[in-house]
Parts: structure tokens; sequence; C-alpha cells
């Protein structure tokens, strides 16, 4: 059998990255690892109900940003409570793209990851 482990992320900031992901998802670290030279760092974060992590890797160097080509590619999350989710997203100014006629809408990370939400099946 084979199923899911984990995604990566590289980020610049690891410390503003943390804070999104908790604030935004609720996301919090499960496990770390850092490099004997530090040169890089892995954060490791879970929601708390699935074994899934979502893989932040920070490196020391890095100093511009990642050119994450036209972004055809996301994360996404269930939300049980749309509206307050929605409504939370909207106050930290980080949804960046609504599709109303889908019942979706995006935020993007401080790196310009865009994640999905979508409603809990009802």
């Amino acid at each position: 059998m084979i199923k899911f482990n984990h995604f990566n992320f590289n980020v610049l900031d690891l410390e503003k990255s943390l804070k999104f992901y908790e604030e935004a998802l609720g996301l919090k670290p499960v496990r770390e690892k850092t490099a004997s030279d530090n040169s890089f760092k892995l954060v490791y974060l879970g929601d708390g109900a699935s074994d899934f992590t979502l893989e932040l890797t920070w490196l020391r160097d890095r100093e511009e940003p990642y050119n994450l080509g036209e972004c055809e590619f996301h994360l996404a999350f269930t939300a049980e409570d749309y509206e307050a989710t929605h409504a939370k997203h909207e106050a930290m100014g980080c949804i960046c793209f609504e599709n109303p006629a889908m019942g979706i809408y995006f935020i993007s990370d401080p790196d310009g990851y865009w994640i999905e939400v979508v409603p809990a099946r009802r």
C-alpha cells in the first residue's frame, strides 16, 4: 500500500511562513530537521487530524524569491465552517482568487503559493 506523506513548499522567511500557516490554517510544527552545517532547515506542519504534512524548506543562503511559474499547482484544505474561514482570510487580506460558481477560493502565502479552500461536504 502507498499513501500520501507530505508536500513541500520552499520559503524565504521561515518565521513569517510559520506564523501565516498557524494563523490562516491552524497548522503547527510536528517535526523539524536542521542540516549539520545549518545550511537548511525543514519544518513539517500538521493539522492535528491527519498524517499528511506540509514541509517548509528554508535555505540559509537563499535571498531571491522562488519562481513559481504560473502557479498551476496548489494545496487544498477543507473548511468545516467555510463562511467563518473565508471571513478570517478576508480580514487577513490573503484571498487571491475566488470562484463563487464553484464555491471555492484561494489564499496566497507569504511566498506566493496558492492554497485552495473548499467547504466540507454536507
